[in-house]
């Protein structure tokens, strides 16, 4: 039984974005299924961040289809992206320092989208609750009233996947998001990710392997804008054309 592409959360096709006639991007096409934490690798230049641009909308793409719940995503501006339930983390944590971290996650909470509506609306009981959970889940449950600033370089990185999750996104996209973690904050990173499946999609670009073998079900390689190879962590690792593309640079 061959699946169609609305059957993804989201699929990928022909897609090429040209940078002064050079191919960032080029004619790539991949899927990804419901509940599912894909991960990208690939040497650097190989067009990871490029391909994250393109499905949140920051960046247009020359050519191809991103579908995202078989709807078209390459016409919509970004904030209609994320609107229809694609988050997006950066490689550098975006929070507000001098808040609270209760305070990020409220401001986070979708009913706050309007001017203002984020700092004024009572918070009622809905509103902690939410917070309260997504805190837990992040290990930040004990943290709520300290000011983010003052969190490890770990706990940002937590704090900002929280903000996202507040959001419940559909599918979450990371950019190396442990990149100067501890191995023990690593471990816990890995733990979150498995959790926050149960219910979503997650694209996480990595270059740490112990990382990738503890999450990723399915990994995609990049070479050169182009999928390379795409499998089991195992299936990959092994894949002639990968190790010449890693030991060759």
């Amino acid at each position: 039984m061959s699946m169609a592409v609305s059957d993804f959360v989201l699929a990928v096709e022909g897609l090429t974005v040209s940078f002064d006639g050079f191919k960032a991007v080029n004619d790539l096409s991949f899927y990804v299924d419901e509940n599912e934490i894909r991960v990208i690798i690939g040497p650097n230049g190989a067009g990871k961040t490029t391909v994250l641009d393109l499905i949140c909308g920051r960046t247009r793409a020359t050519a191809g289809s991103i579908k995202f719940r078989g709807r078209e995503l390459t016409r919509l501006k970004e904030h209609q992206i994320v609107h229809a339930g694609v988050g997006r983390k950066f490689q550098n944590p975006s929070i507000y320092e001098d808040l609270s971290v209760c305070e990020n996650l409220e401001i986070s909470f979708p009913r706050g989208r309007r001017v203002f509506g984020a700092l004024f609306f009572k918070r009622d009981a809905r509103v902690m609750e939410k917070i309260e959970e997504i805190a837990e889940l992040i290990f930040l449950k004990d943290e709520l009233d300290k000011q983010a600033g003052l969190l490890s370089h770990g706990q940002k990185q937590w704090l900002e996947i929280g903000m996202l999750l507040i959001q419940d996104p559909e599918l979450l996209m990371l950019d190396e998001p442990v990149a100067g973690m501890s191995v023990a904050e690593r471990k816990q990173t890995a733990a979150l990710l498995n959790k926050i499946t149960q219910g979503r999609s997650v694209i996480v670009i990595e270059h740490d392997m112990q990382f990738v073998a503890d999450i990723a079900r399915r990994v995609t390689v990049l070479h050169q804008g182009k999928v390379l190879s795409e499998g089991s962590m195992d299936r990959v690792q092994n894949d002639p054309k990968v190790k010449e593309v890693y030991l060759g640079h």
